[in-house]
């Protein structure tokens, strides 16, 4: 196990059955690309061997930091050990950089295949900090190679490759969910496309009640998206974009998340400007819920549902049969509000702005739409969101604001 600074090298053997053993050290100058030249020689005699686990394939030579690692842009490691340890199988490892960079990370165990890799490791990116959230889900040794470029940089360079050692493997359903990208979290990913002040800079939301609220300051010519994912889905009744509602006010925009269900789910955000046409993958989020939480459906979206468009109630998108629910939302620049059903209701406009009114929902199956007019002059009415009606036991409604 060799491990290189800039002045000085060091080398840990460890024979792997007793005898004698012929050590040889090769060497070239940092900055060539010639053949390495045999330096020295030592002669190691191994009287009992110890009996540890194989270490992990190493192809980059050297463990720890890579002795350029500053002309990288690599200041200094959270982990100055050579051999880091994760007693619980879990692990955070945090780079400190001179300028902003991106990193790529491969996670290798003897046990471990690249789709289940993948799902051990959760990126951050932020101006002078990079971050790993490394799961362990097998006891022993892994290797954690890291590869950094500049912004513009064409290729990633392998700048640390760092040993872990596991005493206590998570539980596999503990892992994280697939399709992670380099941009977990608020960071340069989320900053360069105009998100600022973050409710939640980590990329890891841990929630017992299986709820949350993202949320960000936006320019006004920025609309964000949202989608939610899973790798399995067991008892969920409606599609898991119900489950994610995006609401733009003024100078900000709040991600509010329920999950039908315990496990780990993926959020990821899009965003565009208002001369965009197409929208772009901004970062991604971590729900972690192993509770029992069961959380109904937020309302079928359409696209007219915009920036400064706000559901305060109901907040569910499923409503209780044959019962009167309170409706109050916020539609900027609309002419009328109304709820289609088994009747139409006509919304009232506040002082405040706010459309209000009480709806009959009418018998299950029937769907209740909300929907509006945006001219006087036009007959036409456009729905923004859909609501079911179902029997039993009635879901929570909530209100926001």
């Amino acid at each position: 196990m060799m491990t290189v600074s800039e002045n000085n090298m060091t080398i840990k053997v460890t024979p792997p059955t007793e005898g004698l053993f012929n050590l040889m050290i090769f060497a070239r100058h940092a900055d060539s690309q010639d053949p390495y030249n045999w330096v020295c020689s030592y002669q190691i005699q191994c009287l009992e061997p110890r009996n540890k686990e194989k270490l992990p394939e190493n192809p980059f030579h050297f463990w720890g930091l890579h002795q350029k690692v500053r002309d990288f842009g690599i200041k200094e490691s959270s982990h100055k050990e050579e051999m880091l340890v994760a007693p619980q199988g879990t692990l955070l490892l945090t780079l400190q950089t001179s300028r902003p960079l991106l990193a790529t990370y491969e996670l290798i165990n003897k046990d471990l295949d690249a789709v289940l890799s993948k799902k051990c490791l959760a990126a951050q990116a932020e101006e002078e900090k990079l971050s790993c959230h490394v799961l362990c889900p097998f006891q022993g040794y892994y290797r954690l190679s890291v590869f950094v470029k500049d912004l513009g940089g064409n290729t990633f360079r392998n700048a640390a490759n760092f040993l872990i050692r596991c005493l206590k493997p998570i539980n596999q359903n503990e892992l994280f969910p697939s399709g992670l990208s380099i941009h977990c979290g608020s960071g340069i990913s989320s900053s360069s496309h105009g998100l600022s002040n973050p409710s939640h800079p980590s990329p890891i939301i841990t929630t017992k009640v299986g709820k949350c609220n993202i949320t960000f300051h936006t320019p006004t010519d920025v609309e964000v998206m949202a989608n939610l994912s899973k790798d399995k889905v067991i008892n969920a009744k409606f599609p898991l974009e119900r489950y994610v509602l995006v609401t733009h006010l003024r100078t900000k925009v709040s991600v509010c998340v329920v999950v039908p269900e315990p496990g780990t789910y993926r959020v990821a955000l899009f965003g565009r400007c208002e001369d965009q046409q197409e929208f772009v993958h901004i970062c991604d989020y971590v729900i972690r819920c192993f509770s029992d939480p069961s959380w109904p459906p937020f309302p079928r979206v359409y696209s007219l549902w915009r920036r400064g468009c706000v559901l305060l109630e109901p907040r569910t998108g499923v409503l209780q049969e044959q019962s009167w629910v309170r409706f109050r939302v916020k539609v900027p620049k609309a002419h009328q509000v109304v709820v289609l059903g088994q009747e139409k209701t006509v919304l009232q406009q506040t002082p405040n702005a706010v459309w209000e009114g009480d709806v009959f929902t009418g018998a299950e199956g029937t769907q209740v739409k909300l929907a509006a007019k945006f001219s006087q002059f036009c007959s036409s009415l456009e729905v923004m969101l859909a609501f079911e009606v179902e029997g039993g036991s009635p879901a929570p409604l909530g209100c926001s604001g």
